[in-house]
């Protein structure tokens, strides 16, 4: 190598790509795409160094791929989670019901596919999109640090996610669900209610949706300065029916429990009905309960719970995925348009579990209210 040269190529053994290039030569992706497609379209010392940048590479653009993504229907690719056998909210199936919906006017269509973990299906959505199967991908169920986020954009590869992690939440498309504000409005029902020592069931600590639910919760408690009754009355478990029993039993069995509990999912709230009838007591009648996510057990079971906008996060989504895969203006010196950065507001559905704090004590000894 001569002398003061720094060799420009990537030191990993992998074939190189847009991002590569764009990165070695100072600009965007979308302005090496247009050296490549359109190089009219791009100042001529910004094209030339580009070009350089190219031959010194030795990138080559996939030409089959992007013969592919022409002539087939446009794919946007997303992992499916398995079902638990314990669960009753099946919220990714109404996601991607709301997704495909969405694309399928718009001629796209959806490739689901498993992966084992997240990085099995970072692996999986970068084959994809390089092989022209997709045009991008959608990312569902983002952890506070979720890895996928800063690989996915190391390798060029177009997503929006459901979620967004705990930092660097500018830096991608996202759009999500106002967790936080959907257990506080549980709260201000309950309290406007009557109660005061108001539990919470959750999830374990690292999930980004179950650690918002726990915070608004605490917050809200905090606000209404019932923090000091109820500090004892959070306890966390696996999302499953028989850890919401196994939960709500334990509340119940200790000193002073709670006469009403917001509950992280309708899942965990189903096992924590279950708990409360095993105590010869009446949901609404003697102790309140609201579930998270509104599902059809909710409806069926007259089960208290916030409803998600999950139509509008599909829509969102979909919609975002086309700006960014379809996109063709951008020559160089031209700002890049703003990512999608959306948080819905839930809203909550009252039904009979969750009815107002009696006055007195019923006459039935076997169901004593639990009381403040």
């Amino acid at each position: 190598m001569t002398a003061g040269f720094r060799d420009a190529r990537p030191s990993f053994a992998r074939s190189v790509t847009i991002s590569d290039v764009a990165e070695a030569a100072g600009v965007s992706r979308q302005t090496v795409s247009n050296v490549l497609n359109a190089p009219d379209r791009v100042r001529a010392e910004t094209r030339e160094r580009v070009t350089r940048v190219i031959a010194d590479l030795g990138y080559h653009p996939n030409h089959m791929a992007r013969s592919l993504r022409a002539s087939s229907p446009r794919l946007i690719g997303c992992r499916i989670l398995p079902v638990h056998a314990e669960t009753v909210a099946a919220i990714q199936d109404r996601f991607l019901h709301a997704l495909a919906e969405a694309g399928q006017e718009c001629d796209h269509h959806v490739l689901l596919f498993t992966a084992e973990d997240v990085a099995a299906e970072t692996e999986r959505c970068t084959a994809l999109w390089r092989a022209g199967a997709v045009s991008g991908v959608v990312l569902y169920d983002i952890t506070p640090d979720d890895p996928r986020v800063g690989r996915l954009t190391a390798s060029g590869v177009p997503f929006t996610a459901f979620g967004r992690t705990a930092v660097s939440t500018e830096q991608y498309s996202w759009a999500d669900v106002d967790n936080a504000a959907g257990t506080a409005s549980a709260i201000d029902h309950l309290v406007a209610a009557g109660h005061r020592r108001i539990g919470f069931l959750g999830w374990l600590e690292g999930s980004s949706v179950g650690d918002a639910r726990a915070r608004g919760w605490l917050t809200a408690m905090d606000r209404h300065g019932l923090l000091a009754e109820s500090h004892r009355l959070d306890v966390r478990g696996e999302d499953t029916t028989s850890s919401g029993t196994r939960l709500m039993t334990e509340l119940l069995d200790r000193p002073g429990p709670p006469t009403a509990v917001v509950v992280a999912t309708d899942t965990l709230a189903v096992g924590a009905l279950q708990a409360v009838r095993d105590h010869g007591l009446i949901p609404g009648r003697d102790i309140a309960v609201v579930g998270f996510d509104d599902s059809p057990a909710a409806t069926a079971l007259g089960l208290s719970s916030v409803r998600q906008p999950i139509e509008e996060v599909g829509r969102l989504v979909m919609a975002e995925m086309l700006r960014l895969t379809d996109r063709t203006s951008g020559a160089d010196g031209e700002p890049p348009a703003e990512p999608l950065h959306r948080l819905l507001t839930p809203e909550l559905v009252v039904r009979t579990s969750s009815a107002p704090l009696l006055s007195s004590p019923p006459p039935d000894a076997t169901a004593q209210p639990l009381r403040a």
